[in-house]
């Protein structure tokens, strides 16, 4: 049976790594529908390559130069935000591979959960800011939530050693970023080209920067917390520079079931679409003679305070975890922007922290509303319109 697939951000790194990864999986395996916010060249080329039944442009402005690019090409376009919800909810898609950058993915994704869509989670914020909201809804309609993410991909594929109610503890893994080692002091100098110069991942500059901060990791403690149903107290983040190791899961008898892979993040895209069979593709074999070590060590929480914040908000529950992620994406686009320092990211997301009043996230739209509030309160600290 043909698995019809639509992938939400199909012109990002993800989305083009997931589109050769369905060319290597053959018949089986075919594309339905393709978006992008504003990159239509790229967006057009894959159209015409693959030929979706719908493409969505979520950006308006740049809806009449992409419907120019494909003048003539029988493919329903949909356009605005709110294309992306419209797509996932069509009988056409089996399978949505969301990976929107940022918040702006969310509503969608909780479409597909509605809808009852096998749902493989490339970008963190779905789980990470409404995590709650999205596995209940997944859970009451029968969706089917299948990480990504190389790390909870890691952590998913060494709990089918065991069950839930034998898990130990939950170790995600991390390269550290190109700052591992280095003291609160040494960041207070950092440049933007410093932050986006990642020692192993090629990756867009927002998520980049996340990873120089760490951040990262603490909305992986965040998304795991929700997607396998266990304590934040079961969650450890260790340092992993070979990013060989993507994720180890400790059972309650002593044993350690690890996950290991060429940094490369075609393998977790296909296990996402291929789930639960296992085939060929186009993933580069491990050699482990030729890595001949492994390094692991533990973050530094006073330097990197992102993963101690992020246990608080994995605590607090409710809209804090929206507004953690809010009032960093709007702080890592004043640093990218040369607007604030590389500390002043999480000095921002504490601030917002600290003041806002938690409250329960029953809908999106209690989600919506606290991430606008967080932006807000970044913009109007950074004494910017609001």
């Amino acid at each position: 049976m043909s698995q019809g697939i639509a992938i939400l951000g199909s012109t990002g790194s993800i989305g083009r790594n997931a589109l050769r990864v369905i060319s290597g999986l053959g018949a089986g395996y075919h594309v339905v529908g393709l978006t992008a916010h504003s990159s239509v060249e790229l967006l057009a080329e894959q159209t015409r390559r693959y030929r979706p039944q719908f493409v969505a442009v979520t950006d308006c402005d740049y809806a009449e130069r992409f419907r120019e690019l494909l003048d003539g090409w029988e493919t329903e376009i949909l356009v605005g935000p709110e294309s992306l919800t419209a797509l996932v909810e069509s009988d056409a898609v089996d399978t949505v591979l969301t990976a929107v950058v940022g918040a702006a993915g969310l509503p969608s994704a909780l479409a597909a959960a509605r809808s009852g869509k096998r749902l493989a989670i490339a970008n963190k914020e779905p789980l990470a800011i409404a995590g709650e909201l999205l596995t209940r809804i997944a859970r009451d309609h029968g969706s089917t939530l299948l990480p990504v993410d190389s790390e909870h991909s890691a952590v998913f594929q060494a709990m089918q050693s065991g069950r839930a109610s034998e898990v130990r503890k939950i170790l995600l893994t991390g390269s550290g970023g190109p700052f591992r080692g280095a003291t609160r002091r040494d960041l207070e100098d950092v440049t933007v080209e410093e932050a986006l110069d990642h020692p192993t991942w090629q990756m867009g500059p927002k998520i980049t920067i996340d990873s120089a901060t760490l951040m990262n990791k603490a909305l992986e403690v965040i998304e795991a917390r929700w997607l396998f149903d266990v304590s934040v107290d079961k969650i450890e983040v260790l340092i992993h520079p070979e990013s060989i190791v993507h994720s180890l899961v400790e059972f309650v008898d002593g044993s350690v079931i690890a996950q290991l892979g060429e940094p490369d993040m075609c393998l977790p895209i296909q296990y996402a679409l291929t789930y639960p069979r296992r085939v060929a593709g186009i993933s580069k074999p491990l050699r482990l003679e030729e890595i001949g070590r492994l390094h692991f060590e533990r973050p530094e929480p006073e330097t990197f305070r992102a993963l101690t914040l992020a246990y608080d908000v994995a605590r607090m529950g409710g809209t804090s975890p929206v507004v953690f992620n809010a009032a960093n994406e709007t702080a890592v686009e004043n640093f990218l922007a040369g607007q604030i320092s590389f500390v002043q990211i999480m000095e921002l997301v504490e601030h917002c922290l600290d003041k806002h009043d938690v409250r329960p996230t029953a809908c999106l739209d209690d989600v919506l509303e606290a991430d606008a509030w967080a932006r807000e309160e970044v913009k109007g600290r950074l004494g910017q319109e609001v």
